[in-house]
């Protein structure tokens, strides 16, 4: 590395920091700080100082104190210097808890608008009645992403409001937010303009709390197909969110599954719980598991994976889609029910907190 040249490497700026990190008391977490500056420079960092080695590499401790700090590194000999900077997020107390959500939701929706004199209560709904008793053996929180439409002539504003109360009533367990406006056709968001991210989102929370309540909203949700703009997540932001759930897997060149975050970046993120982006406010929470994707007897061992990690498993995100559960539809999984039974069992079983993110981050 040449003079001048300053690096630092862990932590990432936007890491989301927890006791897995450093060590962790009530009024601090200790980290230390690496990097690569040139060999033989002076390496500062409030207040404390360290020498860079023969490669350039250096270490210095330094103490968290608030739940958003910036850290400084400064390098110098007699020639000259270079400075370097940070910004990190303190998850201060953090422990092994899991958030179970569900994507591309509006077939239930339509069902109760449809007939709702057959539903005296929303869990007369088979849909509902197989969450809440999921909540009810395991307390597990259920997040539901949903569209404005099925694109087959339902709207939410058909949805009635008789069972606004009983949504209220759920709703320490149970949350609806914004996902897209249909589900057709795909990736409907990759290169959608602040406005129209706006206009839907706008249009979803609108109905939402009309038939709802504002009690079941989030700060958080997961846009459809994980992916927009960056214009689309101000647009996001400006609607009152705080965090998205981002798919770092497999990440391609293309906007896929992660926002408009680069492929270098989300690599990185996929092998973190978090990460925040700082200049837009927002945090991004990887998924661990779409729990569609797999067979009942590979989801433990995918899980296993994960939680064996402390940078993967301390934050636990589970994700399903609505279509697995409709035998009308293409998608159908017979064992839908029981992928995401035995998701919820493998986190419950060891010792996981059902939590939801909003709470958690921004309550």
């Amino acid at each position: 590395m040449s003079t001048q040249d300053l690096r630092i490497n862990f932590p990432w700026d936007g890491d989301v920091l927890n006791r897995h990190d450093g060590m962790e008391s009530a009024d601090r977490l200790d980290i230390v700080v690496t990097g690569q500056a040139w060999p033989g420079a002076k390496v500062a960092c409030r207040g404390q100082e360290t020498a860079a080695d023969a490669d350039g590499y250096f270490a210095v401790p330094v103490s968290i104190t608030q739940r958003e700090e910036s850290i400084e590194v400064v390098a110098y000999d007699g020639a000259a210097s270079a400075g370097a900077q940070v910004r990190v997020m303190w998850n201060a107390r953090s422990r092994p808890r899991y958030r179970f959500s569900v994507d591309d939701n509006v077939e239930f929706l339509a069902d109760l608008a449809r007939d709702p004199d057959a539903y005296s209560s929303l869990f007369d709904h088979w849909y509902l009645a197989f969450w809440r008793d999921l909540h009810r053996e395991y307390g597990t929180k259920i997040h539901i992403n949903i569209y404005y439409t099925d694109g087959r002539g339902f709207t939410l504003d058909q949805m009635p409001d008789k069972w606004r109360g009983e949504w209220a009533d759920n709703s320490d367990w149970l949350h609806l937010t914004f996902h897209a406006r249909q589900d057709k056709p795909d990736r409907i968001y990759k290169d959608a303009t602040y406005e129209e991210i706006a206009r839907d989102a706008a249009m979803v929370r609108e109905q939402i709390v009309r038939f709802a309540g504002p009690e079941v909203l989030s700060p958080v949700t997961t846009l459809h197909w994980a992916e927009c703009p960056r214009e689309g997540v101000r647009a996001l932001y400006d609607d009152g969110y705080r965090g998205l759930i981002i798919l770092a897997e497999e990440p391609a060149e293309q906007c896929t599954t992660r926002y408009y975050l680069s492929p270098e970046l989300t690599r990185h993120i996929a092998g973190r719980d978090a990460w925040k982006d700082f200049d837009m406010d927002m945090l991004f929470i990887q998924c661990d598991l779409v729990v569609n994707l797999h067979k009942p007897d590979a989801i433990p061992g995918l899980l296993q994976a994960q939680a064996d990690n402390p940078h993967t498993g301390e934050l636990m995100e589970l994700l399903i889609h609505e279509q697995y559960f409709r035998q009308e539809l293409s998608h159908y999984l017979t064992d839908a029910r029981e992928r995401a039974r035995t998701a919820i069992e493998f986190v419950a079983s060891r010792g996981y907190e059902p939590v939801f993110w909003g709470q958690e981050f921004f309550g």
